[in-house]
C-alpha cells in the first residue's frame, strides 16, 4: 500500500515458496497478493496465471480478477463477476474489501443505481468501524459516483477529501487514482488548466510505482497533445483514439469520458473515415506509430 512494489513482489514470491512445500492454506493468500501485483504493473498473464494458484488453494480470486477483466475491457465479463461475488457475501468484514471494486466497475459499465448503493454501504461501515482506511475508501467511492451523476462540483468536493485521506495514510497508488478522478471533474466544470495538472501529477505517480495500465489511462485522458490533432481528427476523436489504443471497448470509454456508447461509436466511425482505416487494430498501430499513446 505504501508503495514499495518490488520489495512486495519479493516477499509474495517467498511466502509461496515457503509454504508450497507444507501445502498451507495461507499459500492461496500470498498467490492472491502476487497476482494484484502482476495486475497493478500491467504483467495481465502473470496475474491470470497468480490468480489461478490462488484459485487452487482455496483462495477466492475476486475482486482482482474481476478488476484484470475491467483493465483488459472485458467490462461485461467484470459486472458479472463482481456480482456474484457482492451477492454471494454476507460478512460485513467481507464485504467491506468487496465493495471499492464493485463501485469501480459499476462506474465503469455505467450503471448508477448500482454504483451509489455500493458506495452507500460503504459509507455506512465506514461511519460504523470509524476505520481510517476505510473511511478513505468510503470517501474515495462517494466521489467516484458523485462524478458519474454528474454532480462535478460535488465530486471535486469529496475527491479533494479522499485524495487527503490517502496522503495521510501514505497510499501513493489510491491517492493518484482519485486525482484522475479530480481532473475529470475539473473537466466537467471548465477548467481544463487544473485538470491536466491532475492528470499530470497522477501520470507522475503512476510512472514512479510502475503502474503501467494506469499510466496508459491518464496519458489517454490527457488532452495536452491534442492542441494539432493527426489526421484532421478533433480533440475528442484524438481522445477516443487513445483509448481505444489502449484496448478498451467502446462502452469502457464511454464510461472514462462519461459519454453514451452511441457517441462514442459515432467517433470511432468518425476516426476511421478519417484515418482511411477499417479497424480497432488498425487505429491501434496508427495511435502508436505516431506516437499519440
Amino acid at each position: 500500500m505504501h508503495g514499495a512494489w518490488p520489495d512486495a513482489a519479493g516477499a509474495a514470491r517467498r511466502a509461496c515458496e515457503r509454504l508450497l512445500p507444507r501445502a498451507q492454506p495461507a499459500v492461496g493468500r500470498a498467490f492472491y497478493q502476487e497476482a494484484e501485483l502482476h495486475r497493478l504493473c500491467g504483467e495481465f498473464a502473470q496475474a491470470e496465471e497468480a490468480y489461478r494458484q490462488a484459485s487452487r488453494w482455496g483462495r477466492e480470486p475476486q475482486p482482482g480478477l474481476a478488476r484484470l477483466r475491467l483493465i483488459q475491457g472485458q467490462v461485461d465479463a467484470a459486472e458479472a463477476a463482481i456480482r456474484r461475488v457482492v451477492d454471494g457475501t454476507d460478512d460485513r468484514v467481507a464485504r467491506s474489501r468487496l465493495l471499492p471494486a464493485h463501485v469501480e466497475i459499476m462506474f465503469a459499465a455505467g450503471d448508477v443505481l448500482a454504483a451509489r448503493a455500493a458506495a452507500d454501504e460503504l459509507s455506512e461501515m465506514a461511519a460504523d468501524l470509524d476505520a481510517p482506511l476505510l473511511r478513505a475508501l468510503a470517501t474515495h467511492a462517494q466521489g467516484a459516483v458523485l462524478l458519474l451523476e454528474g454532480d462535478a462540483q460535488a465530486a471535486h468536493g469529496t475527491l479533494r477529501d479522499a485524495w487527503t485521506a490517502w496522503q495521510k495514510l501514505e497510499v501513493p497508488y489510491e491517492a493518484a487514482r482519485v486525482r484522475v478522478l479530480i481532473g475529470l471533474a475539473c473537466r466537467q466544470l471548465g477548467d481544463q488548466d487544473t485538470a491536466e495538472m491532475e492528470l499530470d501529477a497522477a501520470g507522475w505517480v503512476f510512472q514512479e510505482l510502475g503502474a503501467a495500465p494506469d499510466l496508459a489511462r491518464a496519458h489517454a485522458l490527457s488532452r495536452k497533445r491534442a492542441a494539432t490533432p493527426a489526421g484532421g481528427l478533433t480533440a475528442r476523436e484524438l481522445e477516443v483514439l487513445r483509448l481505444v489504443a489502449t484496448g478498451k471497448t467502446n462502452r469502457s470509454i464511454a464510461a472514462d469520458l462519461f459519454l453514451s456508447e452511441k457517441t462514442v461509436a459515432r467517433h470511432v466511425s468518425n476516426i476511421f473515415s478519417k484515418l482511411g482505416l477499417s479497424s480497432r487494430a488498425a487505429a491501434t498501430a496508427y495511435a502508436y506509430e505516431r506516437h499519440l499513446v
